[in-house]
């Protein structure tokens, strides 16, 4: 599209690589690249400031709306009788169309709710990861010529059980239809509509749930710039990920400024919207399990990483007093970085600094580990929930595995997981039959380590101070 190679292996260089891309792009105004960007269907933006970003059709139409929204979706009536509505208190709240489970279990405030997961990358995928600690059932589902971040899946896969489908396959679509009928929450990370054809939309969901009785089901969709649907929100439709919503929103412009770039933007270090829009993602959904449970009827939850964005904006940035405390505390070379640099070399000269300023934060009173079959055997550490609920459990029964590595179904959830006599939950070795390898799924096996998860132990807060100067 700029005139470069989609490749080019003799280019190893990292100053190199920053000289050759820019001089391409300063080919172009800004304005010949949003045409080429919408021409050739390319995620890029300008880096606008927060008040340019309020004045343009998108900012002004989206400013206006909450971090998420969750709302009753609208099917024509038919003869079947409407779900009917119940009121739960702390005693039976599980005794309508919440799924029936055993009472000497853990305590899961999602346990047996059953989740379709249809995202890549981050943020989608924190939504799903973030149920899988309330203890849902979450299947991540993706295509297996899908290209994903394999880094990225150690982390959002934590907790799920994973599968590759192909919905382009009708024996595929089949299953997926099949898996679809049991669920409870279909999590939408792709563009708004692309998944429409395979019946991943509203309008089908909640017909689905009249053919199965009523039960309704929650839709959440996350995307980049939000607005599907709100008069005015022009660019609603277009593709991008978290650094098009930090650059177009004016985060970047916040964060060049606190690095003391006088007239630069810079990415934030590490994927603060892309975790932020996902926690936002799992509040909607059980926002809209509760409304599934307590007035009947299917729901329809939207959240975007903009939408993170607008709110962490709009509550201001911190006094120049805290932010030059900031700055101090994080020294180093990460205050020599340029607009130019990648956001891998941005978050990884920001994780250098955390680890100089903050080195109990990886520590192990606040991680959880265990050995998992899916990365080869391999020990994989992860973060405790930085929540706690007075009587419920709120953490990951199973350590993360890759994309496609089970077999597509519901069945055999609670295989991986044991309860010792310490009640500790412990990650054991269970073998589940495996799906063929021609399918592109793998053996699933549980690997063996202890994470500590008795009710009564509460996980400890853990509070990170970003770089970012917001408050």
């Amino acid at each position: 599209m700029i005139g470069l190679p989609p490749f080019n292996p003799q280019l190893t260089d990292y100053k190199k690589c920053i000289d050759t891309i820019e001089a391409a792009v300063k080919k172009f105004t800004v304005a010949e690249l949003e045409d080429m960007n919408n021409k050739h269907g390319q995620a890029g933006v300008e880096a606008l400031k927060w008040e340019s970003f309020l004045k343009t059709s998108h900012g002004n139409a989206t400013s206006a709306l909450p971090p998420f929204t969750v709302e009753a979706i609208k099917v024509p009536q038919t003869t079947a009788p409407e779900t009917p509505p119940h009121t739960p208190t702390e005693t039976n709240f599980q005794s309508h169309l919440w799924p029936k489970v055993p009472a000497n279990g853990p305590q899961y405030a999602l346990r047996g709710i059953k989740v379709i997961e249809m995202c890549r990358v981050i943020a989608g995928p924190t939504i799903g990861r973030s149920l899988a600690a309330h203890g849902a059932q979450v299947l991540k589902v993706t295509g297996p010529k899908l290209p994903d971040v394999p880094f990225f899946q150690v982390d959002v896969n934590t907790g799920k059980h994973t599968t590759h489908l192909d919905l382009r396959n009708p024996s595929d679509l089949k299953t997926f239809k099949n898996l679809l009928a049991e669920a409870d929450v279909l999590i939408d990370g792709y563009r708004p509509g692309a998944l429409a054809k395979f019946g991943c939309d509203p309008a089908s969901l909640a017909k689905l749930a009249q053919q199965r009785g009523n039960r309704g089901f929650v839709y959440v969709a996350e995307d980049c710039f939000g607005g599907t649907g709100v008069p005015g929100a022009e660019w609603a439709g277009r593709r991008g990920w978290q650094q098009i919503a930090d650059c177009v929103t004016g985060v970047a412009w916040a964060q060049g400024q606190f690095m003391g770039l006088e007239n630069e933007p810079s990415v934030p270090p590490m994927p603060m919207s892309d975790y932020g829009t996902g926690a936002l993602g799992c509040v909607a959904a059980m926002a809209g399990l509760y409304q599934r449970e307590t007035k009947g009827g299917s729901w329809m939850c939207r959240t975007s990483l903009c939408q993170y964005d607008i709110f962490l904006l709009k509550l201001g940035l911190l006094p120049q007093q805290e932010q030059e405390r900031l700055r101090n505390i994080f020294t180093g070379p990460f205050f020599k970085l340029r607009h130019y640099d990648s956001v891998d070399k941005v978050s990884g000269e920001a994780l250098k600094a955390m680890q100089r300023a903050y080195p109990h934060l990886l520590g192990p009173e606040l991680m959880l580990k265990a050995k998992s079959m899916g990365f080869n055997g391999k020990e994989i550490r992860w973060p405790k929930e930085a929540i706690e609920v007075d009587g419920l459990l709120i953490q990951h029964e199973r350590a993360s595995r890759p994309n496609g590595f089970d077999r597509p179904g519901w069945e055999g959830w609670e295989t991986d997981l044991i309860m010792d006599d310490e009640d500790d939950a412990v990650l054991t070795t269970t073998t589940v039959t495996p799906a063929p390898r021609e399918e592109q799924h793998h053996h699933q096996q549980a690997g063996s380590g202890s994470m500590n998860s008795a009710p009564q132990r509460r996980n400890r807060i853990a509070t990170v101070n970003t770089v970012l100067a917001t408050a």
